[in-house]
């Protein structure tokens, strides 16, 4: 244990090979992250987007520990579906966790698994975009992860919020997954460029591209205090109607 190298939770990699006494766990450990970073306030951390990119990259080997499947487009499809569904169940906790704590995480006090800072950014997000964040919420890192708890505390439309929960999981784990798989086999085949061997700089990438809306969201967007946050959950119905138009 004492060789264990503790940056290695920051590489997705490390999960999607990670063996629990030479079993592979990958896909289990993938599926719990996604529940995690998209229902969990304490998942902001875990890696999203570049996870599922190598999921995609290494969609044969994590379907295999489930069941063996030969074609490459139905590992892929299967995974995303696995991937979406587990976003779904992740967002349904984080708005039904949203619904019953109400205005009580605006007032708690930040520790080193919550950042009340992430939490207004989130609400800023959603005065902009209404009903439609939680869309573009899925391709935001720290966003979709307190987007669905935003829209619990608003009381959000449960019908309204289960449609955009549904088409944006689906369309986040499709796009991603799938890029990441026939990404690499276009650069392998055509480049002879071995994505696997260049994970660092594919993590960075990401993180990069993901990272610069919410640079620029931050830069350019009106800010809400925190007071105006409490007041607006707290009554929520005042602004129901333009954050969330029908």
């Amino acid at each position: 244990m004492s060789d264990f190298d503790w940056m290695q939770l920051i590489n997705p990699e490390f999960y999607i090979t990670l063996e629990l006494g030479g079993v592979p766990v990958g896909i289990y450990v993938v599926l719990f992250i996604v529940f995690a970073e998209t229902g969990l306030f304490a998942g902001f951390f875990l890696p999203g987007d570049s996870l599922l990119f190598l999921a995609g990259i290494y969609s044969t080997e994590l379907m295999n520990t489930l069941m063996p499947i030969e074609g490459d487009f139905i590992n892929v499809f299967l995974l995303s579906i696995l991937v979406a569904l587990s976003g779904i169940l992740g967002n349904t906790f984080g708005y039904w966790f949203g619904y019953k704590s109400g205005t009580y995480l605006y007032r708690k006090e930040d520790t080193f698994w919550f950042k009340k800072k992430y939490l207004i950014q989130s609400h800023e997000f959603f005065e902009k975009h209404g009903g439609r964040a939680i869309i573009f919420a899925r391709f935001l890192p720290i966003i979709r992860t307190f987007a669905p708890i935003i829209a619990g505390v608003v009381k959000m439309d449960k019908k309204r919020f289960m449609f955009y929960n549904i088409l944006s999981s689906f369309l986040w784990a499709i796009t991603i997954i799938f890029a990441g798989h026939y990404l690499y086999e276009l650069f392998l085949k055509t480049l002879n460029i071995d994505l696997k061997a260049h994970i660092e700089l594919i993590i960075l990438v990401i993180v990069a591209i993901t990272t610069i809306p919410l640079i620029l969201n931050a830069i350019k967007g009106k800010k809400v205090t925190e007071q105006e946050a409490v007041e607006e959950a707290e009554d929520p119905d005042d602004d129901d109607s333009n954050m969330f138009p029908r």
